[in-house]
């Protein structure tokens, strides 16, 4: 009556005299909403993390497999990038979960606005979060990308009244450059990630 959409279960039964002859039919209507709902929520947290709301783990690695099939039918480029927020544990131990939860979700906020509709953000777990670049061409450059999101990253953000400065380090792999398996794809996007911590060390 006010529009809101209901989900409902509808069996309906033919009663017949004993010549054959339909006599009635009996329906029952049954209101499922909210079973339908709760199955909705529990899909959606299968596939996307509770705190950021971004896509999890599975979520991009399904992504990620269908990305690199059609980039070898097209014979595309597939970007995948991870990025890590230094020195995270730190915030949260000095500052407390609140405010590192808050500060995660605030990243994923600006990483958001640093791609394309088609791209995929995804939080992998802790501070370490994942990004797809699908159908990519010779000449887009992602390390142009990664910067955009490093640099948005690096601005200053309003916490627990007072104003917070951190940075990132990213790692990029390549399809088919850097592998043509999904797991060889993220594994050299860590290692990656990995070399460019140990440069701002030797820094």
């Amino acid at each position: 009556q006010d529009g809101e959409i209901l989900y409902a279960s509808v069996s309906s039964r033919c009663l017949r005299r004993a010549n054959g002859v339909v006599e009635y039919f009996v329906t029952v209507v049954q209101d499922i909403t909210e079973r339908k709902q709760a199955e909705e929520r529990i899909q959606h947290l299968a596939q996307y993390d509770a705190l950021t709301g971004l896509p999890n783990r599975a979520l991009l690695a399904d992504r990620l497999r269908q990305a690199v099939l059609r980039a070898s039918r097209d014979h595309s480029l597939v970007g995948v990038l991870l990025l890590d927020i230094d020195r995270f544990k730190r915030i949260n131990d000095t500052l407390g979960h609140p405010v590192g939860d808050q500060l995660l979700r605030e990243v994923a906020a600006r990483l958001q606005q640093c791609v394309r509709e088609c791209d995929t953000i995804s939080r992998q777990g802790g501070d370490e979060f994942a990004i797809l670049l699908p159908d990519l061409g010779v000449g887009d450059e992602v390390s142009r990308i990664a910067q955009r999101m490093l640099d948005a990253v690096a601005q200053p953000y309003r916490q627990a009244e007072q104003e917070l400065l951190i940075s990132g380090s990213v790692g990029i792999s390549m399809y088919p450059r850097d592998g043509q398996a999904t797991d060889v794809l993220l594994r050299n996007a860590e290692i990656a990630i990995e070399i460019a911590r140990d440069g701002q060390a030797d820094e």
